[in-house]
């Protein structure tokens, strides 16, 4: 008799009992989820994560006290295993953003849909990113000039970047250029890829690769550019012009 797989352990961060009573019915339905724990503000997300070292954190963004962008802050830096989502009413807000360069491994609205929801917490806990690229080409028009302040631990973000232009010679800031030019060509088409929203295993469909191999692709790319995560990798895709 074999075990069981093991389950993506969950906790659910949210001011509002009902909402996260709701997401837990949604969650607990599928066979590889298991909730391990709840909180009602940033502070006691903190202690639940250290206490049950969940996979997965659902993260509200508003809530009293202290709120779930220093919530997402305080984890990735005591606990990076713990992947975060940002979870938000409105799909252009700046805390959103905040939440995204403070470490968080995904962004969705509140009223996704619950395959949606699903998806995303299975990529983030596989090493995915879940930021849609229409969300990603929307924060980084409304709050593109904040990148350069916002890429802790990872190197810093593109300063100034803007998109290619005509003959594209001179749209990527020399900074930019030269932490491209460290790639292979296969890292570069990975790192497009990764930035039109592509998971791992469709990156390797793509390119004819396997799994393995895309793994040790992303990380040579994140090594590379000196960036934290695919989140950041997907913003500076876009800041360089390549998307």
């Amino acid at each position: 008799m074999t075990d069981p797989a093991p389950r993506i352990r969950l906790l659910l961060v949210d001011d509002q009992q009902l909402i996260r009573m709701g997401m837990r019915m949604v969650l607990e339905a599928q066979p590889d989820f298991e909730v391990v724990g709840e909180a009602g503000d940033g502070r006691a997300a903190i202690e639940a994560v250290e206490r049950l070292r969940p996979e997965v954190v659902l993260m509200d963004v508003r809530m009293p006290g202290l709120d779930g962008i220093e919530a997402t802050r305080a984890i990735v830096a005591a606990h990076p295993a713990s992947r975060i989502i940002i979870l938000t009413t409105f799909d252009l807000d700046e805390y959103a953003f905040a939440g995204l360069n403070a470490g968080a491994s995904g962004f969705l609205l509140k009223d996704a849909q619950p395959a949606e929801l699903a998806a995303a917490i299975r990529a983030v806990a596989s090493g995915d990113a879940a930021v849609s690229p229409r969300v990603t080409r929307k924060l980084l028009e409304l709050f593109g000039p904040q990148l350069p302040a916002a890429a802790p631990g990872g190197g810093p973000a593109v300063p100034g970047a803007s998109a290619a232009g005509a003959g594209g010679a001179t749209a990527v800031p020399d900074p930019a250029a030269e932490r491209l030019a460290a790639l292979t060509e296969r890292e570069h088409e990975v790192l497009v890829a990764m930035a039109e929203g592509l998971t791992n295993s469709e990156i390797a469909a793509r390119f004819y690769l396997s799994e393995s191999t895309v793994k040790t692709h992303v990380g040579r790319v994140l090594m590379k550019l000196e960036l934290r995560d695919r989140v950041q990798a997907v913003i500076f895709a876009y800041s360089a012009g390549l998307v």
